[in-house]
């Protein structure tokens, strides 16, 4: 009820809570660091994927005084000491922290994909097909449930592929190859964790598989990524080849396991025909009397992903044990006061209220609001030195709690099918583009509040900023004149309710 409080008073006070530009640095050019913690226990952690790291099979590494590894070993050294300046530069990007890095390409391929399929000459909307992915409408459309998705299948894959790296990393407990010989120059802080299997093969052999079937026009580009990433690991001096190719192995198998899940949690459907959209409207028609009407122009003549709804969840049992109350009905004197709350703020706009309205749009050609609290949570895995397994760890459950937020936030969307401010409020105008779905509840509150409940859990010490910039992120849609009060406060409700799920796996998950 604080929360809930609190965004009530942000709603009628004009109060303005510092953005997160304010509170944290960015860590873009961040360098490689000692790691908070090795966590020798890592490989006992629960997986998500898999049901344990065994169902991975890596081979058993030879001993390093064998014939075979001081081969590789000298081959190492002579790569590590033949590294061209732009290899270095390398492995500076990559750090020993490459999950980071991944998360940051995923991010900006949602940013370039995050724009609304255009109409034919005739106005016709033709939908982004995997299938044809050079379009006309190119293939994907990074919407925000795209992108939530993107990332939880990346951050998940990458987290259990990096519990079973620390599984046989101390199964063997093969040194690092710095640690074996004097005439190695190690291009980044050494940690006392051992190298087989080399945890950044596992993150970048995750990475490219996973990526390239979400982004499939990206997949040279990935490609390139994933080389280069893999040659800074063979001159970093902490790693032998057959250290790098145990690590690919992982990452490739724990993608396929990914990606096999993605091809069947529903996503596909998510997008419907127009027969299907308009029996969508016309249930709620029959359930509630009313109904949302998209407004743009030109229009499109389906709302965005109405099955989203339906997509298989993490850690959400069932979609209906996160679905909120309904919003208040046509005519009442609930929906009168909130009708007179947005026109008072809409005729006395500050420049506060604009701000914010504005730092949160996350809209098109951004990496969304889930991809904001990506780059949240990469300042703080930084700044706190995590290791590339809490790195991982961070990543999906922050992206898996967000994406079931999504899928319980469209649920309600969908159900309720809700209209926006514009349709109800005669002559209201918007300092935000409105977005081509149903209002209620408000997928940047959802998105938000799941997402800062993960943050704060990983680092309470941040946990009442954390909060409170979900709450500004929640005010926000209502200061833009997109979304009702009771979309933001039930929507902010509903991601806290949505998070605790996830936040139940993540307490017993043996990482504590």
């Amino acid at each position: 009820m604080k929360k809930i409080h609190l965004l009530n008073i942000l709603f009628t006070a004009s109060l303005l809570i510092i953005s997160c530009q304010e509170d944290l640095p960015s860590f873009n050019g961040f360098e490689s660091y000692t790691y908070s913690k090795e966590d020798k226990n890592g490989g006992e952690w629960k997986t998500t994927l898999i049901a344990s790291p065994n169902e991975i099979a890596i081979p058993v590494p030879g001993e390093v005084t064998s014939s075979t590894y001081q081969a590789e070993l000298e081959a190492a050294i002579k790569a590590n000491a033949e590294a061209t300046e732009e290899q270095k530069e390398a492995v500076k990007y990559w750090t020993n922290n490459p999950g980071v890095r991944w998360n940051e390409i995923a991010l900006e391929l949602i940013a370039k994909y995050n724009l609304i399929p255009g109409p034919t000459s005739e106005d016709v909307y033709i939908l982004p097909d995997p299938a044809n992915p050079d379009g006309p409408s190119k293939f994907p459309f990074a919407h925000p449930p795209y992108a939530v998705r993107a990332l939880a299948y990346l951050s998940t894959a990458q987290f259990d592929g990096l519990i079973t790296a620390w599984h046989y990393k101390y199964l063997y407990n093969r040194p690092a190859a710095s640690t074996l010989t004097q005439q190695m120059k190690t291009l980044y802080d050494a940690q006392n964790i051992p190298a087989y299997p080399s945890e950044g093969a596992v993150i970048a052999a995750s990475a490219l598989d996973v990526l390239k079937v979400m982004f499939p026009l990206e997949a040279d580009f990935l490609t390139e990524k994933y080389n280069d990433a893999i040659e800074a690991l063979n001159v970093s001096g902490h790693y032998v080849n057959s250290d790098i190719q145990a690590g690919v192995t992982i990452g490739k198998a724990i993608a396929a396991k990914a990606l096999a899940r993605a091809s069947t949690d529903g996503m596909k459907s998510a997008q419907t025909p127009k027969p299907i959209s308009d029996s969508i409207k016309q249930a709620a028609i029959d359930r509630f009397g009313w109904y949302w009407e998209n407004l743009e122009l030109p229009t499109r003549p389906v709302g965005l992903t109405p099955l989203y709804g339906k997509v298989k969840m993490w850690n959400v049992p069932n979609v209906i044990d996160v679905r909120p109350g309904p919003p208040p009905s046509i005519g009442t004197k609930e929906l009168d006061d909130d009708i007179k709350k947005l026109e008072d703020i809409a005729n006395s706009m500050t420049r506060e209220r604009r701000a914010i309205a504005n730092f949160w749009q996350d809209g098109l050609g951004t990496y969304t609001p889930p991809g904001h609290w990506n780059k949240i949570a990469t300042d703080l895995i930084v700044a706190n030195r995590l290791n590339p397994l809490r790195t991982a760890r961070t990543f999906a459950y922050l992206n898996m709690a967000m994406m079931d937020g999504g899928i319980a936030c469209w649920d309600a969307k969908y159900y309720y099918h809700y209209p926006r401010p514009i349709q109800l409020i005669p002559g209201f105008r918007t300092i935000a583009g409105t977005p081509n779905f149903p209002s209620y509840t408000s997928g940047h509150s959802v998105f938000s509040a799941a997402g800062a409940e993960i943050l704060a859990y990983v680092f309470p010490e941040k946990a009442t900023t954390l909060r409170e910039w979900a709450l500004e992120a929640a005010v926000s849609r209502v200061y833009g004149g997109i979304h009702w009060s009771f979309d933001a406060t039930v929507g902010t409700s509903q991601g806290i309710n949505v998070a605790n799920y996830t936040l139940t796996k993540a307490k017993s998950d043996g990482a504590e």
